[in-house]
């Protein structure tokens, strides 16, 4: 089995072991397994089961991250988005009063346009498009936004009313995420295997001593149901019949389709996969994600994308699909073990993803800074997207900049044609945001 999956998986060529790759997917799991209770409890807020959410968020996330590895060969795991589940719960279920189940409806219809643009390689052309210095802007930017992820999660970052952010209070669960901070700064500076898995374990055994983090009540519980949402989405396709709706399907594809396209270059540039600013195999990656959108509005959940913890994985050594396959199946096994997920608070990830963020801005390095014509634009993603708690957002900060300093540069004719159009969606989707606002 061992040498199987070395063949297949290309262990030797990429320098990595089965050891590595179990460890850097269990890794990943560890940093992400926080939207198995999260994602439940925002789209709950439109009304939905939140058991069969629980169930839905696992499966998708399984069939997208074993899609991810076998097909694609990528360490790299996906889920229902941040973001976007927040805006089908509260935007469009709530605000705009759209019933969760034609909302479901709305996210299988993107997910089919998903899948017809990446068969046609669209979105490969489109990431293919963007210059270097964008590509490296959006790994910095994605490393300072999960950075900023982290510290909010751990409680070093809190709201403010007058500062909008603030330093949070040194108390209570703050010291777990202090505590494993120094853990994983430390280890990872004295260059130690597993540096960052093995912070998370100090701290979950800190914070159960300290008694900031609860000791599971179980070990093995039921899955629950899925009778709530199972196909919904099929059986309300006939609401989608009004302009909104279709604003909404529309919303569902922008958002996902540049979330999913900027994860996936800052990971691909961190582990090093980029080779003549290409990304191999992306269109088997994007199809992959697209395939998990589509099963996940079937099961019953928000739009499935690419998700930036991963990088804990491959800062860990992941670097073949074996991570996102090992990813896939605990996601399964998260099914029967949920009590023993819930010591893995955003306290205890907290620091993985603040370290990460600290590798991932080291890309910015690579930004020719002293030419403003690129500077601008790379600034504008780099701060845009933790300011704006959003990737797609800080990439249209970047991307409706460029072509306009390119120009005021004189350099226009430097610009691919696919940045121009760029340009003009993101007007255009900017100010269909501003409409709904």
């Amino acid at each position: 089995m061992k040498q199987a999956l070395n063949r297949y998986f290309n262990l030797d060529s990429l320098h990595t072991s089965v050891k590595q790759e179990l460890l850097a997917g269990f890794t990943t799991f560890i940093s992400m397994a926080y939207i198995l209770f999260v994602n439940p409890e925002i789209l709950g807020a439109a009304g939905m089961d939140k058991g069969a959410v629980f169930t839905a968020t696992a499966l998708a996330s399984a069939i997208g991250c074993i899609l991810m590895g076998v097909l694609a060969k990528y360490p790299i795991a996906t889920a229902p988005s941040l973001g976007i589940n927040a805006f089908f719960a509260y935007s469009v279920c709530i605000s705009m009063k759209i019933p969760w189940q034609t909302t479901l409806a709305g996210v299988f219809v993107a997910s089919l346009i998903f899948l017809l643009i990446t068969v046609f390689k669209l979105r490969e052309i489109i990431i293919d498009a963007i210059p270097a210095d964008l590509k490296s802007a959006i790994s910095a930017g994605i490393g300072l936004f999960i950075a900023f992820i982290g510290l909010q999660g751990g409680g070093l970052i809190v709201a403010d009313k007058s500062t909008l952010v603030g330093l949070g209070s040194f108390s209570g669960t703050t010291w777990v995420t202090i505590f494993g901070l120094i853990c994983v700064s430390v280890l990872m500076v004295l260059r130690i295997p597993g540096a960052i898995f093995i912070g998370m374990v100090l701290s979950t055994i800190f914070g159960i001593v300290t008694h900031n983090i609860p000791m599971p009540h179980g070990i093995v519980s039921a899955i629950p149901s899925m009778d709530q949402t199972f196909l919904v989405a099929l059986s309300h396709l006939k609401d989608i019949n009004t302009l909104q709706m279709w604003v909404v399907v529309l919303t569902f594809l922008l958002v996902t389709f540049f979330d999913t396209a900027g994860t996936l270059i800052a990971l691909a540039q961190q582990a090093g996969f980029l080779k003549d600013n290409k990304l191999p195999r992306v269109g088997k990656a994007l199809l992959s994600d697209s395939t998990a959108m589509l099963f996940g509005s079937l099961f019953g959940t928000s739009p499935v994308g690419a998700y930036v913890e991963s990088s804990a994985g491959i800062a860990v050594g992941g670097r073949s699909g074996l991570t996102a396959v090992t990813t896939g199946i605990l996601f399964v096994l998260g099914l029967f073990f949920s009590p023993l997920l819930t010591v893995a608070t955003s306290q205890v990830t907290a620091p993985a993803l603040i370290i990460v963020g600290v590798l991932m801005a080291q890309s910015m390095a690579k930004i020719n800074w002293e030419k403003l014509e690129i500077a601008i634009p790379a600034f504008l993603i780099v701060l845009g997207m933790p300011l704006t708690y959003s990737i797609s957002d800080g990439l249209a900060l970047g991307f409706i900049a460029y072509p306009i300093t390119m120009i005021a540069a004189k350099r226009g004719k430097e610009v691919p044609a696919l940045m121009y159009i760029l340009f003009f969606v993101f007007l255009i989707f900017f100010w269909v945001l501003g409409a709904e606002k």
